[in-house]
């Protein structure tokens, strides 16, 4: 890691290395050059696809502004997933997190192959077909947010299960969760917000063999201390993150706090 891209400060919380930086770009750049560094050592050690499952929301921009920057990647033998969708947006609605990711990621690396979510109209069958594409290798990274209610893809506290014996499901989604979404600017209003969705499980995203967590901006902050310092509950989702052995959370000052 050059210089420019050292932490302020690094803590390590239980399993989880905590990564804080001074502002966003930073924390970005330094995100960016570890899942690149990631993905070039898995290249690097086997012809098999490196499986990448991402987030989709305005906490990842500058991670993704980064990963279309890293150099040596082979994109052509990455497999793309993402970890959550909308119930009841067109397929052309901006904020549909598969047409976020074809902008701001996918489109410019061109995977060799992406699955997007939320692709069939029966929602018990699009969860098996799903499920099915996660079954057919191990994950090696996850690229996950927290929410402002704690929540890791759309498991909020309502319906996260730490044992979950599902990897994809439909929820119905927290007014918080919602919220956040019009907060973000992803929406005008809280009734324009759906409110079920497509998520994979907690134990979908903990079955990755590494994590990178990006977390942002001061609204996160109760959610990150949450997650890093409170119970291991379901009331705050993100705190299961902490035991997973192969963790790295990138933060700024503003979502950490001094």
């Amino acid at each position: 890691m050059n210089e420019s891209m050292a932490p302020a400060d690094e803590h390590q919380v239980e399993r989880m290395r905590v990564l804080v930086y001074h502002h966003r770009s930073e924390m970005g750049a330094a995100a960016a050059g570890a899942v690149g560094q990631r993905i070039r050592d898995l290249q690097g050690n086997s012809q098999a696809p490196v499986r990448i499952v991402f987030a989709a929301a305005p906490s990842q921009n500058e991670l993704y502004e980064g990963l279309v920057q890293e150099q040596g990647i082979d994109w052509s033998r990455v497999h793309a997933f993402h970890m959550d969708e909308y119930i009841g947006l067109t397929e052309d609605a901006p904020q549909r997190f598969g047409n976020y990711l074809q902008e701001r990621l996918f489109s410019r690396v061109n995977p060799g192959r992406i699955e997007l979510l939320g692709r069939t109209g029966n929602i018990e069958e699009e969860c098996r077909r799903y499920a099915a594409l996660l079954n057919e290798a191990p994950i090696d990274i996850v690229c996950l947010g927290i929410g402002e209610n704690g929540h890791i893809a759309f498991n909020d506290p309502p319906v996260a299960d730490f044992a979950d014996p599902l990897l994809v499901k439909a929820v119905e989604l927290d007014e918080a969760c919602r919220t956040q979404q019009v907060n973000d600017g992803c929406f005008a209003s809280l009734d324009d917000v759906p409110t079920h969705a497509l998520t994979l499980t907690v134990p979908a995203l903990m079955a990755g063999h590494h994590l990178f967590a990006i977390v942002p901006g001061t609204a996160k902050q109760a959610a990150l201390q949450a997650a890093l310092h409170g119970p291991l509950s379901t009331v705050c989702p993100a705190s299961i993150l902490r035991t997973h052995p192969a963790i790295e959370l990138f933060t700024d000052r503003e979502a950490f706090g001094s």
